[in-house]
């Protein structure tokens, strides 16, 4: 049996969705707390932490095409790539086709600061799961996508506020 499990087995009746909402907050900000130290001892803010990430493990790609892929706002991202690109760690190239379109690339001085520091970021990370089984963060992982899912569905209809 799971902690998870042996954990719904000593309650007496399951807990209310806003208690899972509220606890699932404070485990994200303790997480953060204990692993956003050094990021921002590099002089890094989280949006800049997602972009440089998500261009080291993707690539170059349109400044359009990053927000989505880090949940940022097209304005976080101009404001993000303009202090990563003044600190040298990105490069923006103008399409030659459509002006509009600026490539942005991890450079050599952004790389060599940042895969250490992602280094670090995920072995803290790691050490923050250390108590929790593969299985575990298996289903931990399904349950918050299929969360994550349906708020992103209610969300986007209608009226979302209305219950029902």
């Amino acid at each position: 049996m799971t902690g998870i499990h042996i954990v719904m087995e000593n309650r007496k009746r399951p807990p209310e969705a806003i208690h899972t909402w509220l606890i699932m907050l404070k485990a994200r900000n303790s997480i953060a707390r204990y692993a956003l130290p050094p990021i921002t001892e590099e002089g890094l803010g989280d949006s800049d932490f997602r972009v440089l990430d998500v261009l080291l493990h993707k690539g170059p790609m349109p400044v359009n095409a990053i927000g989505p892929k880090v949940d940022l706002n097209p304005g976080s991202v101009s404001v993000a790539v303009d202090r990563l690109y003044k600190k040298g760690f990105v490069s923006r190239v103008e399409s030659s086709s459509d002006r509009r379109v600026r490539t942005v690339a991890l450079t050599e001085k952004g790389r060599e600061m940042f895969v250490p520091l992602f280094r670090r970021h995920a072995a803290l990370i790691k050490r923050a799961f250390q108590d929790v089984s593969p299985e575990e963060r298996q289903q931990l992982e399904g349950v918050l996508k299929k969360v994550g899912k349906r708020a992103k569905s209610l969300a986007e209809k209608k009226g979302h506020s209305e219950l029902g």
